[in-house]
């Protein structure tokens, strides 16, 4: 593996917009794919979610409930090891004293002027979907990720999709983590398919008002196209990260944590931004000798997202050496990573250059994977530039606010000075009429 490294200034615009796309914008090539798969659950439900499983995932499951069984979720605990098991604990414990802090307050009211009260009163969505991907391996961790925050806002009714085993089966983990966050509705489908069969409804999955969790470029893709369906929340498409570094890096450590988030897959993005072209060269030097270590898939992953981009599928990765720090910034600022660490001594006082990040992790002692798994904030972040303007998954996601305002007769009076102003100046008659003929 050689890794790509790039001067920002030299660097060619065709080649600056391609690295800023990123894979999980690329999703035109699969689009016509996806309204297949979506016209065939909507049309044919149950049959079609077994069909698209059989020729995406190579599994059968016409033996087999797409609901997962009880049977199975009592079997999940024993097919765990306890050391998996007491991490999972120990994780959803710290992520639940995260999200429990978010919950908002009962409804609350405010006098805004006399006899008028007005305030907020939030409730749950009614329904949501929460999407695990499996192709590249097994995430109990985004699951735990996705469920607390939506069991903790009170969601009544959680329906839970993931790709099947080759055997048909789920994971074992999972079901035991989702069995210990306290959903109760698991189906074994995955893909476009399976976000489709969560906008519509089939025989067996239930229609939910929004879906939640990372995914391919085929349930981004869904995503994207059922969004006047289905709330699709946050933009959650491949991995990517950017680590910024300046002098007191090290180069060994940088490597380690720049594959983190490379191993999820070759569609990946890890980009680290550094003024310091010899800090560039050892850490390049570093990771392709780490790389050579590892074990397939995740070496084949790590290579395609570091290498030369020549095919269009990968080589989102790499070092980008800047003039400045503050140039580093601005960059990190335009590509609004869903992944951002800061290896630096003075990493608190880099922080204001960042504003646009789904999450920042300062210093070199925590790794993206120690954020991620244990350190209880969500890993459910937007990805593609979304992070702009959306926030990591939270109990927010998962709650609605009614405005609710109540006026006594003094407080009408109040406010129909102004009301019958403008509804004048609008043209609405009957609005104006609503308090002139009250008397008012």
């Amino acid at each position: 593996m050689k890794m790509n490294i790039y001067r920002w200034k030299d660097l060619p615009t065709p080649m600056r917009e391609r690295i800023f796309r990123r894979s999980g914008e690329d999703i035109s090539r699969v689009e016509e794919t996806v309204k297949e798969i979506i016209r065939g659950v909507k049309d044919r439900g149950d049959q079609a979610l077994r069909e698209y499983t059989l020729k995406f995932d190579g599994v059968d499951l016409s033996g087999l409930p797409l609901e997962v069984t009880t049977e199975e979720y009592e079997k999940a605990p024993a097919q765990v090891s306890p050391e998996v098991r007491q991490a999972l604990d120990y994780c959803i414990a710290n992520t639940r004293t995260i999200h429990q802090r978010q919950v908002s307050p009962a409804m609350s009211f405010t006098e805004i002027r006399p006899g008028v009260f007005a305030g907020e009163r939030p409730l749950p969505v009614d329904s949501a979907g929460i999407y695990i991907p499996r192709g590249r391996g097994s995430f109990p961790s985004m699951l735990y990720m996705c469920a607390i925050p939506a069991k903790i806002a009170g969601v009544p009714e959680i329906a839970l999709v993931t790709p099947p085993n080759p055997d048909g089966s789920v994971d074992p983990a999972c079901l035991y983590a989702a069995a210990r966050c306290g959903l109760k509705r698991v189906f074994r489908v995955g893909g476009a398919q399976a976000v489709a069969a969560l906008a519509y409804g089939t025989e067996s999955l239930p229609k939910t008002l929004k879906i939640v969790g990372p995914g391919s470029r085929y349930v981004a893709a869904a995503k994207k196209l059922l969004g006047g369906v289905i709330d699709s929340g946050l933009p959650a498409g491949p991995s990517e990260a950017i680590v910024l570094a300046d002098e007191t890096a090290d180069p060994r450590r940088l490597a380690l944590d720049l594959m983190v988030e490379a191993e999820h897959g070759s569609d990946s993005a890890a980009l680290l931004l550094t003024p310091c072209a010899g800090l560039a060269e050892q850490t390049a030097r570093a990771a392709e000798e780490l790389a050579e270590t590892l074990p397939e898939p995740r070496k084949t992953f790590i290579r395609h997202v570091f290498s030369a981009p020549e095919a269009s599928d990968y080589g989102y990765g790499g070092i980008i050496i800047t003039e400045t720090l503050e140039e580093a910034g601005e960059i990190i600022n335009d590509y609004a990573p869903e992944h951002l660490q800061i290896h630096s001594e003075r990493a608190f006082e880099l922080l204001p250059l960042i504003r646009n990040a789904g999450e920042i992790l300062l210093g070199s002692s925590l790794p993206f994977s120690a954020a991620n798994y244990a350190a209880g904030v969500n890993a459910v972040l937007p990805t593609g530039g979304a992070a702009k303007t959306y926030s990591a998954l939270s109990v927010r996601d998962f709650i609605k606010y009614n405005s609710v305002v109540y006026l006594t007769p003094p407080g009408l009076a109040e406010l129909a000075g102004p009301v019958k102003a403008l509804a004048d100046y609008e043209g609405f008659i009957t609005h104006g009429d609503a308090i002139k003929k009250r008397g008012l």
